[in-house]
């Protein structure tokens, strides 16, 4: 009879300095050796936002390669992968923990990290990532996405609600206050109305602007997510479309943040710092990772 493989991951929470908040996430520091399927299989078995497996990176300019599985289907990149990833390569010596910045290799390309000490203790830094180049997509009615979400047509701001990317579309929705944001809701219905057209899966990201940044929600069946904690991958379009939208509150309007979360018992804070003017140098989403269990898995 063969002998069982045993491979070990590790879980940690992202974008919180609490355990049991945030948007959890597993990581395998060694997945040399599973294949496509298995690591699809693992995915679904841990039920969580996303599974992390790392291997070699294939290219000179990156320390490893990253690859992330939703429940239901992998993705070319993800924000909350990327971040608590980087705190795992650095916990376990795989990246030098004096290292500042490094890039991963992503499906989507290599993606830049920052580590930022700042005041925190050593053992917890602020981890950052460049977000890949973002593009604009369709808009649509805004009486239609207000009747998908369960909500009437003066519940939304008067601005036209959008698909963004930096690699993963959502469609973005700007709703007018915070309790707006929490009786959104979305079911396949309206799910279609945000479809129709779509050649690929996408997501539906509803917020209202704050005096901080935004307050956020993120429905994301497609991907096997009824709701995403945090979304890292929206965050860096949802920068772009509050500015687009002039939505920026704050003294300088470089650096907000994002709180997500809320609703479902799992608050996550997505700090966002723009570069160059309206961020044209380049947006980078940032948050903390609190470390939470280590285990094996045999199979």
């Amino acid at each position: 009879m063969t002998q069982p493989k045993s491979y070990r991951y590790r879980v940690v929470d992202v974008f919180t300095e609490r355990a049991l908040e945030g948007n959890a996430l597993a990581v395998f520091p060694d997945a040399s050796g599973l294949d496509d399927a298995t690591m699809q299989k693992i995915a679904r078995e841990l039920n969580l936002s996303e599974t992390t497996f790392v291997t070699p990176a294939t290219r000179s300019d990156c320390v490893a390669n990253v690859r992330i599985f939703t429940p239901s289907r992998e993705l070319i990149f993800a924000g909350h992968p990327t971040i608590g990833t980087s705190f795992v390569l650095l916990d376990e010596d795989i990246v030098p923990k004096a290292s500042e910045r490094f890039r991963l290799e992503e499906k989507v390309g290599p993606v830049p990290v920052r580590v930022e000490m700042g005041e925190r203790p050593l053992d917890c830094p602020l981890f950052w990532l460049t977000t890949p180049p973002i593009r604009a997509g369709r808009t649509y009615d805004p009486k239609r996405c207000a009747q998908a979400l369960g909500l009437a047509p003066s519940d939304l701001l008067d601005v036209p609600p959008q698909i963004m990317s930096a690699g993963m579309p959502a469609a973005f929705v700007a709703l007018k206050d915070q309790a707006t944001v929490d009786r959104a809701w979305l079911d396949s219905a309206g799910l279609a109305v945000f479809k129709e057209g779509a050649t690929e899966p996408i997501s539906v990201f509803v917020f209202a602007p704050t005096a901080t940044g935004a307050y956020s929600r993120m429905f994301a069946p497609e991907f096997g997510i009824v709701e995403d904690p945090a979304t890292g991958s929206a965050t860096g379009p949802l920068a772009a479309f509050m500015l687009q939208h002039n939505l920026v509150a704050g003294a300088d309007g470089t650096r907000f943040i994002s709180e997500q979360g809320v609703k479902m018992e799992r608050r996550s804070i997505l700090h966002v710092q723009l570069h160059g003017e309206r961020g044209a140098d380049g947006i980078e989403v940032g948050g903390y990772v609190t470390p939470l269990a280590d285990a094996v898995m045999k199979f």
